[in-house]
């Protein structure tokens, strides 16, 4: 399950998509835009500058702004910033040590196959592609 910090994570990527600028904007702007606790992004902004999904700037003229083109950008790497692997089981992901069962397991094929499904769903769709659907559903 993909939880408020992810989904705020990409809120906030798309927010500033949106704006296409080449200068950094206020986080308050972000929050007040997006109707999320400003302390909050605070937290998930920090996620994605860490990632360097983001670059941010303190003091007058400060905030974030995208670090690429928002069609570098895959909803994956955006949602795994902030909330980890997105593997459906534990035994799937990266990091996972091998399981003595997975020989034996008669659900593994099912397990890999959704997983492989929800990889390629979210590494498929690009930031700009959030954009795009945003702005056709305006019309």
């Amino acid at each position: 399950m993909i939880s408020t910090k992810g989904r705020y994570a990409l809120r906030v990527m798309l927010e500033l998509a949106r704006r296409n600028t080449t200068e950094y904007v206020p986080l308050k702007e972000i929050a007040e835009k997006e109707q999320i606790s400003k302390k909050y992004l605070e937290i998930i902004v920090k996620e994605l500058v860490g990632a360097k999904l983001l670059k941010g700037a303190s003091g007058k003229g400060g905030g974030y702004m995208l670090s690429k083109k928002p069609e570098e950008y895959s909803v994956g790497e955006i949602l795994e910033s902030t909330e980890g692997s997105l593997s459906i089981v534990a035994c799937l992901s990266k990091d996972a040590e091998e399981c003595p069962r997975a020989a034996a397991c008669a659900t593994l094929p099912m397990w890999t196959e959704f997983n492989n499904m929800v990889y390629d769903y979210f590494y498929s769709k690009k930031l700009s592609d959030l954009v795009s659907e945003d702005e056709e559903s305006s019309k």
